[in-house]
């Protein structure tokens, strides 16, 4: 803002223009005057609605405690793309999921979209239709915020989107009763006071890998080629119950596996490779060693080998003959000297 400067003729304000008082005499040129006025005058107009806003839904949109900065983000993100949803305080740990009835009813809110993390590293996410159900649980992966991904895209934010589903979702119960929960979930309601009305992006709902892959597109005009904005992420359905977070269950996913029992695998898969590389050392260490037993030893010498002849044993009844010593001969040289002494 620019700073006021006030000056010694009376003038508070430089740069605009002071109000000129007008004195008017007769009571036509008032008329005249208030006319000019109301035509100058800039008229807000009236909400969208127009009184024509039926399907009130609201969605309430919060977590639990222990959440990390990733999820708060989705969250986030998932409030400005939803003009219907309404945000609350984190709720403790403790607290049971019943209370979550209660508080959809003090919000006024008939949907929810509850995120429960678990260990600090696994996020589930509850779909419920409060406070009679249906609801579904999902463990949430491989989260991808408006802010992470940097796309091209772009949309009006408060615009109503487009809800494009998977063929899969008609062939299967649990997938149509999701479908429907996606779709009075996630649409903005028509003549919504905080909605715009353009249709400029779509939610696409697809499976495959038995998983639902979320994925937000802005439409262009010029060809009507979709180009991805964000937020991106996965939904493995657990489990679907037929009352608000909880009741009897509907459908259990026969492919789920828990994290814990995911990281479980790894750690046996980590150990058993191990293992393997301990064995292979000691079949080595087995091997160096009766290698050197076979090289002091000849396998082959035994081929050639040939028992020798047996002798007769001969026995002796007579003393053996004495043998007569030799004399030895001696030169002429030592007989003189011994003639000599």
């Amino acid at each position: 803002m620019a700073a006021f400067k006030r000056k010694r003729g009376g003038q508070t304000l430089v740069g605009k223009k002071a109000k000129k008082v007008k004195i008017v005499a007769d009571g036509a040129d008032a008329s005249i005057e208030s006319e000019q006025e109301n035509n100058n005058e800039i008229t807000v107009p009236a909400p969208v609605s127009g009184g024509k806003w039926t399907n009130k839904e609201r969605v309430l949109i919060f977590s639990s405690r222990g959440i990390n900065f990733r999820t708060r983000h989705l969250m986030q993100d998932l409030r400005t793309m939803m003009p219907h949803s309404k945000a609350d305080t984190k709720m403790d740990r403790k607290d049971k999921l019943f209370v979550i009835n209660e508080v959809c009813e003090i919000k006024n809110c008939n949907k929810c979209l509850f995120f429960e993390a678990k260990k600090k590293q696994d996020l589930y996410m509850w779909i419920s239709n409060s406070p009679h159900g249906p609801s579904a649980k999902f463990l949430v992966q491989n989260i991808h915020t408006l802010a992470e991904l940097k796309m091209t895209g772009n949309c009006l934010k408060g615009s109503r989107p487009l809800l494009s589903f998977d063929p899969k979702f008609d062939s299967e119960p649990q997938y149509a009763l999701l479908k429907e929960l996606f779709t009075q979930t996630f649409s903005t309601p028509r003549y919504h006071p905080k909605s715009q009305p353009f249709v400029d992006h779509v939610f696409t709902f697809t499976i495959a890998d038995n998983r639902i892959w979320f994925r937000n597109y802005q439409i262009i005009e010029e060809d009507a080629s979709l180009v991805e904005i964000g937020p991106r992420f996965v939904l493995n359905l657990i489990k679907i119950f037929q009352g608000s977070f909880g009741g009897p269950t509907l459908f259990e996913n026969p492919d789920f596996k828990s994290p814990n029992m995911h990281r479980r695998e790894i750690r046996l898969a980590a150990a058993a490779k191990v293992r393997e590389k301990q064995m292979v050392k000691e079949m080595q260490k087995t091997k160096r060693t009766e290698a050197k037993t076979d090289l002091t030893t000849d396998v082959t010498a035994d081929v050639f080998r040939t028992p020798a002849e047996e002798k007769p044993v001969l026995i002796e009844t007579e003393p053996p003959v004495p043998r007569v010593a030799k004399k030895k001969k001696v030169n002429g040289y030592i007989r003189q000297r011994m003639a000599r002494r």
